[in-house]
């Protein structure tokens, strides 16, 4: 479980780690999904509440191959400033796993770029990418993958262990509120 500050979090953790990730189903561009699909995504349906059990048992059957899977329990990117709140129920997926998984919170951390590499709000992603892209110098980000979590716990003190840890890395404060699901 990582924090998500922006879409450079997956290139970054993915050539870091060689993770697969755990993605909401509308990309949007085609191309997107190409490339997640290049790296065996699991794709889950935030809107499909009542079939969350059915999308831990696809992640759990993720966890079963050899790639790590990676996933953002803030559920969005955030604005690098402080957590947005971590959401618990995919984390039922290390239960269905057949085989012992390991629970490990990372924390990304781009130092003092953190605001500026944040992607929050409604700011598109085009005009995030390019942004970033025109960025001069270079940019620093160091990937902190922390102690592995006590698998015992139930998944919302697995997620609020992994919050915590993630926070406390990252000097962060955590802030309750969560854009997924508002009126737009």
């Amino acid at each position: 479980m990582a924090n998500h500050t922006s879409w450079l979090d997956i290139l970054i953790l993915a050539g870091a780690t060689d993770c697969a990730f755990v993605s909401k189903d509308n990309l949007g561009h085609g191309l997107l999904h190409w490339l997640a699909d290049q790296n065996a995504t699991v794709y889950v349906k935030r809107s499909h509440v009542k079939g969350a059990k059915d999308q831990a048992i696809a992640i759990a059957r993720a966890l079963e191959r050899a790639k790590p899977i990676a996933l953002f329990p803030e559920g969005t990117t955030g604005p690098g400033t402080h957590l947005l709140q971590f959401r618990s129920t995919l984390l039922e997926a290390a239960k269905f796993a057949a085989r012992d998984v390991e629970v490990r919170p990372v924390a990304i951390d781009y130092g003092a770029a953190r605001a500026e590499v944040g992607w929050f709000g409604d700011e598109p992603g085009k005009d995030n990418v390019l942004r970033l892209l025109g960025r001069r110098g270079t940019l620093d980000v160091t990937v902190h993958a922390l102690a592995a979590l006590n698998r015992s716990l139930d998944r919302k003190q697995l997620t609020q262990a992994a919050c915590d840890a993630i926070a406390q890395r990252l000097g962060l404060t955590f802030q309750g509120h969560s854009p997924i699901g508002e009126e737009k």
